[in-house]
C-alpha cells in the first residue's frame, strides 16, 4: 500500500508564526517610546533645572545690589550720629560767643569755653575716641611725632617735654600722632643753635 502523498507541503516555522516580525516591530516602537518619554521628562527636567538657577542667579544679583547700595548708603551717613552729637557743642560755642559779645567778661567766657572742650572730649570718648597722653611721657614713634629735641636736665632723655599738637586715638588706631617735643642728655646740641635735631 502507497502513501498518498499531501498536496499541501508542510507548513515552516515562520508560516507557523505569522506575527513574530509584527510582534519584534511593536516591541521596538514601544522601547523607543519609552526612551522618547524618558528623554522629554529629562529634557523638562533640565529645563526646570535651568529656570531655577537663572532665578537664584537673578536673586543673588539683587542681594548683591542691595548689600553695595547699603554699604555706600552705611559709608555715606556714617557720620551722622558722631555730628548729632556733636552739634550741642556747636550750639554751645556759638552762645558761648554770644555771651561774650554781650557782657564782655573774659572769665566767664574762659569758663564756657572749658566746658565747651570738656563736651567735646566727652563727645569724643562716646566714640572710644581719646588723646593720647604724651606730656613727660617716653617717646614712642607709634604715638607721637618729634619735630624737634631740646636737651634737658630735667627730664630722662627721649622723653616728650612739650606738646605742639594733640594726638588722638580711635579705639586702637591712631587718628593722629601727637606732635612732641623729645628731651635729649644736657650735653646735646642746642635746638636754639641751630643744630636742632629733627626726626
Amino acid at each position: 500500500m502507497h502513501s498518498v502523498e499531501s498536496s499541501e507541503a508542510s507548513p515552516t516555522p515562520e508560516q507557523t508564526r505569522p506575527d513574530a516580525a509584527g510582534s519584534d516591530d511593536t516591541d521596538r516602537q514601544g522601547e523607543i517610546a519609552r526612551l522618547l518619554s524618558q528623554a522629554e521628562a529629562l529634557r523638562q527636567e533640565a529645563e526646570e533645572y535651568r529656570n531655577r538657577a537663572m532665578r537664584w542667579q537673578a536673586e543673588f544679583e539683587n542681594y548683591q545690589k542691595r548689600v553695595q547700595r547699603q554699604m555706600a548708603d552705611d559709608r555715606r551717613y556714617a557720620a551722622a550720629d558722631l555730628i548729632r552729637d556733636l552739634l550741642p557743642v556747636l550750639d554751645n560755642l556759638q552762645r558761648a560767643i554770644e555771651s561774650a559779645e554781650k557782657n564782655h567778661d573774659l572769665s566767664a567766657l574762659l569758663a564756657g569755653l572749658n566746658m565747651i572742650v570738656k563736651q567735646w572730649h566727652d563727645v569724643l570718648a562716646r566714640y572710644e575716641c581719646r588723646r593720647i597722653e604724651a606730656l613727660n611721657q617716653p617717646f614712642d614713634p607709634n604715638l607721637h611725632h618729634a619735630i624737634s629735641r631740646q636737651p634737658s636736665g630735667e627730664t630722662p632723655p627721649n622723653t616728650v617735654i612739650y606738646v605742639t599738637q594733640e594726638g588722638y586715638t580711635l579705639h586702637d588706631r591712631v587718628v593722629r600722632p601727637s606732635q612732641v617735643v623729645v628731651s635729649t642728655a644736657p650735653d646735646a646740641p642746642d635746638a636754639e643753635s641751630g643744630e636742632t635735631q629733627q626726626t
